[in-house]
């Protein structure tokens, strides 16, 4: 099972902090799990639809959507952080 992670405002939307899912065997990339976050409906449909940009870590190391993942990854989902 995958640990998914979410953080800030991205946490607040979805509810959530974290959850473990089991990724589809045809999940093996992170534009396929932001796929599959869309299709299991609100609040992920709107969180995942794309008007927003969310930075993504696997196991701790920046990705992108072209990454590979497997089922036991820890995948971290979070919108870009500003600061001063």
């Amino acid at each position: 099972m995958a640990n998914l992670l979410y953080f800030a405002s991205l946490a607040e939307a979805l509810g959530t902090k974290s959850e473990t899912l089991a990724l589809p065997a045809d999940c093996k990339t992170v534009a396929n799990l932001v796929t599959l976050q869309r299709g299991r409906g609100e609040p992920f449909a709107s969180a995942f639809d794309g008007s927003t940009r969310i930075l993504v870590a696997i196991n701790q190391q920046m990705s992108d959507l072209g990454a590979e993942i497997n089922d036991s990854d820890e995948i971290a989902f979070f919108p870009p952080v500003t600061g001063g």
